[in-house]
């Protein structure tokens, strides 16, 4: 198995995410260790938080399952249970239909890191449980709309 240099991926930033939610990812960036490696059943990222940053809008998946484990520093995850502080080597799981919706917020001084693995669909749908916002991704791309699938109006919030 090749080891992949991490240090010659080229961190990601900015988000897929409408205006104006698109502003909320400032300080997050990752790194596409699965796609480095060709992986194709699987999506493995490292996020990395800047203090203050959040990983995502807080949301669940229908058909893709989620496991995070903390690499570096602190991340508080943010569900429907509250808030839980995680610490290197925790470990959390969301299972596809499972309409927990979920987030890691970095709520230190220091930068923090998690490595996310997820389940690769032809065909996915994600909801965001504290707006009126959702994904559809297909072959064609993605696209988002409100929770009904009505076209969004460019002045959400």
């Amino acid at each position: 198995m090749p080891k992949i240099d991490l240090t010659k991926l080229e961190a990601r930033t900015g988000s897929i995410y409408p205006a104006p939610y698109d502003a909320e990812m400032e300080g997050r960036s990752s790194l596409r260790v699965g796609d480095a490696g060709g992986l194709t059943q699987f999506g493995a990222n490292i996020v990395i938080l800047a203090p203050g940053a959040k990983s995502s809008l807080r949301h669940w998946h229908e058909q893709q399952d989620e496991f995070v484990m903390v690499t570096q520093g602190i991340c508080t995850l943010v569900d429907d249970h509250g808030e839980t502080p995680m610490s290197v080597g925790d470990c959390a799981t969301f299972k596809a239909g499972d309409p927990n919706g979920h987030c890691f917020i970095n709520k230190t001084g220091d930068e923090a890191r998690f490595l996310v693995i997820g389940t690769r669909t032809e065909t996915e749908t994600g909801w965001y449980s504290d707006i009126d916002l959702k994904i559809s991704v297909d072959a064609s791309g993605f696209t988002f709309t409100r929770k009904d699938g009505t076209p969004l109006k460019g002045d959400e919030k």
